[in-house]
């Protein structure tokens, strides 16, 4: 069992603990992560060392950190098939950063959008963390010698930069870091606002995000103010430029039924939003509830996700510091 579970390629990703699990979330990412365990040895984590660029306050982010365990779990995380663990602990993650932060340039560093993205946001808060963000996560990635990193085409940033480390690292010292490669999720899981169909959909947009743990009434409302537009000539057709609203209530309707664009359009033809609508927000309902209710079932057990962690970070502390250890030796650190 465990030769092959050797020969598998690896695959590590990771979400910050900053707020509930939503949609977007789950269509665009965590439902495709469960589908992978047969192919990938899977490692997933809770990026709580990255949330705190931005202040955070500390009992909520701990609440947080175990909610979003059982959300992992009850969107089909399996964690006797994934590493699913707390970033913070395992030190290994910090103290990678600081050696990769002597061998990553000041220049490559002013240069990622997020950076510049993130200072005009927290314009009272830019902090060195929010600079050496990405070699923070060039330690997550490299840690673990993974072969793919599971992003969105937002995220390719990072993963170049880790490359650019790695490679300059290992020019230096020999074949130390496996060069990850970005694994881009197939296109139609990109879920955006309800409220404003050019963003991505967020929780910093509540009425536009539909959480994972949003009861059926407060999914339905959230749909039926979905924008749309005033056609009522041919309303429910796919038209991403000209009706973008349209265009993501069908994408997420498409996903989670299977159904094509043409047979979404003979389905609703003839049928205005009013229908539409309700149809994709009791689609989703019907979705969320097994989610929704295991997610609160293992929420009420504390001893279990503590017992998870602590198995996560165990078995992800033995490949991360087996790297970690290869690096201190190469780098002169002295370990007796």
């Amino acid at each position: 069992m465990e030769e092959n579970k050797e020969e598998k390629k690896r695959m590590l990703s990771g979400i910050q603990p900053s707020g509930d699990l939503h949609l977007g979330n789950y269509l665009g990412a965590i439902k495709n992560w469960a589908d992978r365990v047969n192919d990938y040895e899977c490692y997933y984590f809770m990026a709580d060392l990255h949330t705190i660029t931005v202040r955070q306050e500390p009992a909520e982010l701990r609440r947080r950190s175990l909610i979003q365990l059982a959300q992992y779990i009850a969107c089909g995380l399996d964690p006797e098939q994934n590493v699913l663990f707390l970033q913070s602990h395992v030190p290994a993650h910090a103290q990678l950063s600081w050696v990769l932060n002597c061998y990553t340039m000041f220049g490559e560093l002013s240069r990622m959008t997020q950076f510049k993205d993130k200072s005009s946001k927290y314009k009272d808060n830019i902090n060195a963390g929010l600079f050496t963000y990405p070699v923070l996560m060039a330690a997550d990635i490299l840690l673990y010698q993974p072969d793919y990193v599971p992003v969105g085409e937002d995220q390719k940033q990072h993963v170049e930069i880790t490359r650019d480390i790695a490679q300059r690292f290992n020019s230096i010292y020999g074949e130390v870091f496996k060069i990850p490669e970005p694994f881009i999720s197939k296109a139609g899981a990109r879920i955006y606002s309800l409220s404003s169909p050019g963003d991505k959909m967020s929780k910093s947009d509540p009425n536009g995000c539909v959480f994972i743990m949003d009861e059926p009434d407060v999914i339905m409302k959230k749909f039926k103010r979905a924008v749309t537009d005033s056609d009522t000539e041919h309303p429910v057709r796919y038209d991403k430029e000209n009706k973008p609203g349209v265009a993501n209530l069908m994408n997420i309707y498409s996903t989670l039924t299977g159904k094509s664009y043409d047979e979404i359009e003979k389905e609703f033809d003839g049928k205005g939003y009013g229908v539409f609508k309700p149809a994709v927000a009791e689609t989703v309902s019907d979705a969320l509830k097994p989610i929704r209710e295991e997610a609160e079932r293992l929420s009420a057990d504390k001893a279990y996700l503590d017992g998870v962690y602590k198995d996560g970070a165990e078995r992800a502390a033995y490949i991360a510091n087996k790297t970690l250890r290869k690096v201190y030796k190469k780098v002169g650190f002295y370990q007796g």
